[in-house]
């Protein structure tokens, strides 16, 4: 009675916070609805669901939580990130889809049928039909294919364009009644990428816009005292973390985490949590060299921060900053 077991195992206490949250946690925290949307949306026929937000955000976790939907009602999944593949991948569309397939083939072992699609063709030809043919036709179940860091396409403007156009081509390929479109209705993309990438792009050229658009948000007040409990903390600390960091998922597991091992104070960690002595100093490091490769982007950033109230910025300021999680907007 004097020392009430804690909500959640000792050992996941003790992890320290970073990556995706592990599907078996009682520290994954659910922002209503959005996980209800991604399940639902994806068991739709040609589903493609697009989840962004910036760094650390829980992207790859509800991918993960997603995909295992998919799994428990028979689907076929698959995931990988665009991390694992070589740069020169990037500056060659034949390269990159010809991998794009290999990380596939090789899951459902169809791999030995690629060489045989390769052949001939434009390289998307040889990849539309290598799914169409090799994949689709053999499967008897849809198949859920999840695919992070996507965003390390983007900067290569033409190798994006055509790569996305071919992804674009499948979603439309499932709405058009003809003999395909029941193929590919059985192929369900979870595609998720971070916002952060739109930075150094032209804000007219958007990189993809079809499907259902997933972006995360911060987790709310009640939340965060959902999360607080979880870690066996006092309510009385989620003020002090708000008033901080907001909501932003990452950086309140952090705090929470050094609070329960006790390894700084309450009072110790309002202090110093925006020095480079603090927890956050890597976060807010890359933000720092992110900013500075942007003259226009800081200046707009000072003149936020300075200032009392809300001030209005040039839209594209105004949207590259709010990708970065810098700022909300307000009207």
């Amino acid at each position: 009675p004097d020392q009430p077991p804690l909500p959640i195992a000792e050992p996941e206490l003790y992890r320290e916070p970073g990556g995706a949250v592990s599907l078996d946690s009682d520290l994954y925290v659910e922002r209503s609805p959005i996980e209800t949307d991604c399940y639902r949306e994806i068991l739709q026929p040609g589903a493609l669901i697009r989840i962004k937000a910036p760094r650390q955000m829980g992207k790859t976790s509800l991918m993960a939580r997603t995909l295992n939907l998919a799994r428990q009602h028979g689907y076929q999944t698959i995931s990988f990130s665009f991390q694992r593949a070589d740069r020169q991948c990037f500056s060659d569309l034949d390269l990159l889809l010809r991998w794009f397939c290999e990380q596939v083939g090789r899951r459902l072992k169809r791999l030995s049928q690629l060489d045989e699609y390769w052949k001939m063709g434009g390289s998307k030809d040889k990849c539309y039909y290598y799914f169409l043919e090799c994949l689709l036709e053999e499967l008897d179940q849809p198949l859920a294919i999840a695919m992070d860091e996507v965003d390390l396409v983007f900067p290569h403007r033409e190798v994006a364009d055509d790569f996305f156009g071919l992804l674009r081509s499948w979603f439309d390929a499932a709405r058009c009644g003809d003999a395909d479109s029941e193929l590919w209705q059985k192929l369900r993309l979870v595609i998720v990428h971070s916002t952060e990438a739109y930075v150094p792009l032209d804000m007219n050229q958007s990189p993809f816009n079809v499907g259902k658009n997933v972006e995360l948000r911060e987790f709310s007040r009640s939340e965060v005292e959902d999360l607080a409990q979880r870690y066996g903390l006092n309510p009385n600390v989620v003020d002090a973390i708000v008033q901080l960091v907001g909501g932003h998922p990452f950086l309140v597991r952090k705090a929470f985490y050094h609070l329960r091992r006790q390894d700084v104070t309450l009072e110790q960690f309002q202090q110093i949590a925006a020095t480079e002595e603090g927890i956050y100093s890597d976060h807010l490091r890359v933000h720092l060299l992110n900013l500075r490769k942007y003259p226009q982007l800081i200046e707009a950033l000072r003149q936020v921060v300075v200032r009392g109230k809300p001030v209005q910025l040039e839209a594209e300021l105004a949207f590259k900053l709010e990708s970065m999680g810098l700022i909300t907007l307000q009207g």
